[in-house]
């Protein structure tokens, strides 16, 4: 297998992987292990991926699902996902120390969110039902205030209170094509519907599926490195597959590449969601290059430089 290995072109997307959000929040896990020392509790998944949790945890962070699991002065962190309002008003009643590493591109649907209430407007959230975000986002307002609607077909049978009052918002993650469907449904249907200020999918999602876009016609195969609870990692399976590619599929790591599926084909895309560390890109690409003559293509579509602020009482000199 070592002289008459396939020959494959595997392009490598970029941008790929950890978008400032996500590096700003497991900073934010690292700096108050750093300054308080072990354990340090972590509300849910600070990122959706396993491998960045596991490393975490080897330093000393604590995972848990709800508050009650903190003990009495436990210093907490809240998920790059964001929480509803009242998980720090539950955190200051018990006088827990508590950091929020919340991205702030969700940070701005919640205060965007916060301001149409305010107005009167009743708000539709386009978004998926169950994913922490969405409960973080919904959860900044009273019960009732926000309609959620995660496809074309809810948005047609959707019936606001007053079609002269509403204004909608999205989850910061979702697939770019998909949502311009369904925001083009709710401005049919509700002319006067108040838009986001700023799109709200965040610049990470979408330079990710546009360079996606790019390859996926290009590829007989598109690998997207990251977990599947990660919304932005699915979505850009979906877009290979749309695409033109005629296998795209998620994995988590090397070890989950199903190689019969995949065949001897001749280019491969590779690409990693946004909680995904470059280490698994590397480990990825080194297991094509176990079993194929590998020549690496770079297809960058745009370059990022979008760094976000740690918060003050971790952020050094």
């Amino acid at each position: 297998m070592t002289d008459a290995r396939h020959p494959l072109t595997l392009i490598l997307a970029s941008p790929r992987g950890f978008c400032a959000g996500v590096d700003r929040a497991i900073q934010i896990v690292e700096r108050t292990l750093e300054k308080f020392g072990a354990p340090v509790y972590v509300r849910h998944e600070i990122v959706h991926n396993r491998f960045v949790v596991e490393a975490l945890e080897r330093k000393g962070a604590v995972f848990v699902e709800e508050l009650d699991e903190v003990p009495e002065g436990g210093k907490v962190i809240f998920s790059a996902h964001g929480v509803p309002k009242s998980v720090p008003e539950a955190a200051a009643a018990r006088e827990l120390i508590y950091f929020d590493a919340t991205c702030p591109l969700v940070s701005k649907v919640h205060i965007e969110a916060g301001r149409l209430h305010e107005r009167g407007l009743e708000i539709v959230l386009i978004g998926h039902a169950g994913h922490p975000e969405v409960i973080g986002t919904m959860g900044q307002l009273p019960d009732g205030a926000v309609k959620l609607v995660e496809t074309d077909a809810d948005t047609r049978n959707f019936m606001p209170r007053d079609a002269d009052k509403l204004a909608f918002v999205t989850q910061t993650t979702l697939s770019v094509d998909d949502t311009a469907e369904i925001v083009a449904t709710l401005k049919r249907r509700f002319p006067n519907i108040v838009a986001p200020h700023k799109e709200d999918i965040c610049y990470a999602t979408t330079n990710r599926q546009e360079a996606v876009k790019v390859i996926a016609p290009r590829a007989e195969a598109m690998l997207v490195i990251g977990a599947p609870n990660s919304s932005n990692s699915m979505r850009l399976v979906e877009v290979a597959e749309r695409a033109g590619c005629t296998y795209a599929a998620l994995v988590q790591r090397a070890a989950d590449i199903d190689w019969a599926a995949l065949g001897t084909p001749r280019t491969v895309g590779l690409t990693a969601g946004a909680s995904a560390p470059e280490i698994l890109v590397d480990e990825v690409i080194d297991a094509f290059r176990a079993r194929f003559d590998v020549t690496l293509e770079m297809a960058e579509t745009v370059r990022e430089a979008v760094q976000f602020k740690l918060p003050r009482a971790l952020a050094g000199e």
